[in-house]
């Protein structure tokens, strides 16, 4: 048995294909650093964080600064002639694919196929004639049109969309903001299975042609109905080679951000089923189920979270906010630490929020402790460095260099993405320049305390309710900060970051 949501964390637009014995998903990551996580599975259940297939956004001057809720949208994932090829939107530039030997790594620099603003949500298919398509949808907020599914024919080795595109289904009347399509073939049928509702509330819509540009019959295939979880859409049907079906989609639980929930599917006359039935002919959610038959046999495995800091290369759960600079920081093998540099924020970063050097990870669950043990040689009056919890509010402990000698404080900031300042809440002086920090959260209830040996920690400053990114969960992780941008930098040496669950 399992029990949803199989990944609780924020994997936004999910999209799974199966190679083999093994399954592979892409999600999208906006304008996080590196992005397009790749994580594989065996058995559709536990996951690993194997790549990302994204080192840096285009355009480099675009994405030095922080671009909250923009850069990589919906993605798409697809096995090609012995190749992975990943189409992605940027709603500002348009559609880019890269593509790879191995999920892992390496990825090719990404190729703009079609420059457009506000086309998104792009997923390629290539039929048995040899002739390829991509199909894809419009944000309103950049086209000036919406809720609307385009398909336009593409070269046969992915790398450019030769005509302009045409309309396939208009959602307009009940399916209002249509969106995230994925397009498949079976049985002679073109698919289309695209979210529509909005994501808080929406379902899940199938549509099928004998002809890939239409009609479509529509049929609505997932929705709420009695259960909790809402807006169950945006996803993917993956078979696992056994004879089985299942859809994966993601749920918008706020705070923490877009989890991704397993249902079983079947086919009956050349329909899919999701979910459970037992209520009507729409498909709900399923709380818990029988785990897939796969290929191969599996074991519990999660994707990375804790980090010892203990390699020379930064493990595959960390982001920065912004195309990273080479001075940012140094993993260490030999020091067994992270070195964070105190690098200056630019003019315009009024917060942590607006700091592109910052180094965060997802929250891996609703109730964790985040625990850090830092050092830090701090060189100049005002540079700082330690633990944030991260979204429009958010919470930090800060090693921060005082003309009275080191403090620690907690910082306070509401409503970050507007600009405001942070507020000091608490301060406690230091005679030391290493501390633990700790970052709680209990159902998006955040509070922080520290300790100078390892061993008793005290609470500092006060509770704050975790709240979301643009799109995006809450984050954690840790940074360095300073106010001069000239002479040598201080720095900080971060030796283990570790999550666990709360007691």
């Amino acid at each position: 048995m399992y029990k949803n949501p199989v990944l609780n964390a924020d994997y936004s637009d999910p999209d799974v294909i199966r190679v083999g014995d093994r399954f592979y998903l892409v999600a999208s990551s906006f304008d996080a650093v590196p992005g397009l996580p790749i994580l594989e599975s065996y058995d559709l259940v536990n996951w690993r964080l194997i790549g990302r297939a994204l080192a840096r956004q285009l355009p480099l001057d675009r994405y030095s600064v922080t671009q909250h809720g923009n850069g990589v949208w919906a993605p798409a994932l697809r096995f090609h002639n012995g190749e992975f090829y990943l189409y992605y939107p940027d709603p500002d530039f348009g559609i880019y694919m890269v593509k790879a030997k191995n999920a892992a790594g390496p990825w090719s620099q990404p190729l703009l196929v079609k420059a457009a603003k506000g086309w998104i949500d792009p997923c390629p298919l290539w039929d048995e004639d040899g002739k390829a398509y991509l199909v894809s949808g419009l944000a309103g907020s950049r086209a000036g049109a919406k809720s609307v599914l385009i398909i336009s024919r593409m070269k046969p080795d992915g790398t450019e969309l030769l005509d302009g595109g045409a309309i396939v289904y208009d959602g307009h009347g009940e399916d209002s903001t249509i969106e995230g399509p994925k397009l498949y073939k079976r049985h002679g049928y073109y698919y289309i299975f695209a979210p529509a509702g909005g994501v808080p509330t929406g379902w899940q819509v199938v549509l099928r042609s004998r002809n890939i540009f239409g009609p479509y019959e529509r049929r609505k295939v997932l929705q709420q109905g009695t259960t909790t979880i809402n807006g169950p859409h945006q996803g993917a049907w993956v078979d696992t080679g056994t004879g089985e079906d299942w859809f994966l989609h993601f749920q918008d639980r706020g705070w923490l951000g877009r989890v991704v929930h397993l249902e079983p599917m079947k086919w009956a006359d050349d329909w899919p089923e999701i979910g459970d039935e037992a209520q009507g002919p729409i498909g709900q959610p399923v709380l818990s189920y029988r785990k897939p038959k796969t290929l191969h046999p599996s074991t519990p495995r999660n994707p990375a979270d804790s980090d010892e800091f203990n390699e020379a290369a930064l493990g595959l759960q960390w982001q920065w906010q912004a195309d990273p600079e080479p001075t940012w920081s140094f993993p260490s093998q030999a020091l067994g630490v992270l070195r964070l540099i105190d690098t200056p924020a630019p003019p315009q970063a009024h917060n942590l929020w607006n700091t592109p050097a910052v180094l965060l990870q997802k929250l891996p669950a609703p109730r964790l402790m985040a625990t850090t043990k830092l050092k830090a040689t701090i060189l100049n009056q005002g540079d700082r460095a330690g633990l944030i919890l991260l979204g429009k509010d958010y919470g930090a402990l800060a090693l921060t260099k005082t003309e009275h000698g080191n403090v620690l404080r907690q910082l306070l900031c509401m409503s970050a993405n507007l600009g405001t300042s942070e507020r000091i809440v608490a301060e406690v002086p230091l005679s030391q320049d290493d501390v633990y920090l700790r970052v709680a959260v209990d159902e998006g209830s955040v509070s922080f305390s520290y300790s100078v040996d390892g061993k008793e920690f005290r609470p500092i400053g006060q509770r704050f309710m975790a709240q979301p990114g643009i799109w995006i969960g809450a984050k954690v992780g840790i940074f360095a900060s300073g106010v001069t941008d000239h002479g040598e930098f201080g720095y900080a040496d971060f030796d283990w970051f570790r999550l666990t669950a709360l007691p």
